[in-house]
């Protein structure tokens, strides 16, 4: 299995407070890796690494190598800009822009210089098919993308990560504020979406990591403890405290 995302040895401060210790995991290409943990873990802090978030925070110090692609993203000379097109973010809460739907999947489109009505019109709806939400919303296309409900803001958020042609994927508890049908469409968007990009997952919900992860890392307190497949992780876990946390004792 190829690789897709390659860390070594990562240290990540904020300020005096170390968030990350020695993390070395590689990221399998076209699987969906899914980070699971106690909150305050660093999963999140780890995920917002690949497309460089953490640069956005004050004091924020990172020691060792990321690897994209075969690029060192925090190598001297990176184009962030261009980075963040390659690897697409979808966040906890659904963070429509207020603006049409149609220009919320062309915002990233435009921004990288795709001006041709027909083409922004070709990209909008194939990006609204792969995120499964254009049959919903292809009459619609001018209203406001704060009109819809919570599951479709965040199908509508994944087109628009999608509308940049990203390698990956990166979603931080996507579903977390869903109701349980909108949970089920997401997970079976994931699984068809993996056939094409790399995805990667931070969730809480143990059920949804067993459900559509192929692989899962397990972090506390800023160590990476366990990474696997996700069956053998989830039954025979090798770390005492990754399975306490499995089982319920903690956490």
């Amino acid at each position: 299995m190829k690789t897709c995302i390659e860390v070594k040895d990562l240290n990540l401060f904020y300020g005096a407070f170390q968030a990350l210790k020695n993390v070395n995991i590689d990221i399998p290409e076209k699987q969906i890796t899914a980070f699971i943990g106690p909150s305050g873990c660093g999963k999140s802090t780890l995920l917002r690494c690949f497309n460089r978030m953490n640069d956005l925070i004050d004091d924020c110090r990172i020691e060792g190598d990321i690897i994209v692609e075969d690029t060192n993203i925090y190598g001297r000379g990176t184009d962030v800009n261009a980075l963040r097109k390659k690897v697409g973010m979808v966040f906890q809460k659904p963070n429509v822009f207020p603006m049409s739907i149609y220009d919320n999947i062309a915002f990233g489109p435009r921004t990288h210089g795709v001006r041709k009505r027909r083409e922004l019109d070709e990209i909008v709806a194939d990006s609204l098919k792969k995120a499964g939400i254009w049959d919903e919303v292809k009459n619609t296309l001018n209203k406001s993308a704060l009109s819809l409900s919570g599951g479709q803001q965040q199908r509508v958020c994944i087109a628009r990560a999608l509308a940049v042609q990203p390698k990956i994927l990166l979603m931080d508890e996507p579903t977390s504020a869903l109701d349980p049908i909108s949970t089920g469409i997401i997970e079976e968007l994931c699984e068809e979406l993996k056939k094409q990009y790399t995805i990667v997952i931070v969730t809480h919900n143990m059920q949804q990591a067993t459900r559509i992860s192929d692989k899962t890392a397990f972090f506390l307190l800023g160590e990476m403890l366990e990474f696997g497949e996700t069956e053998q992780v989830f039954s025979r876990p090798k770390n005492e405290k990754c399975e306490n946390y499995i089982t319920g004792r903690f956490g």
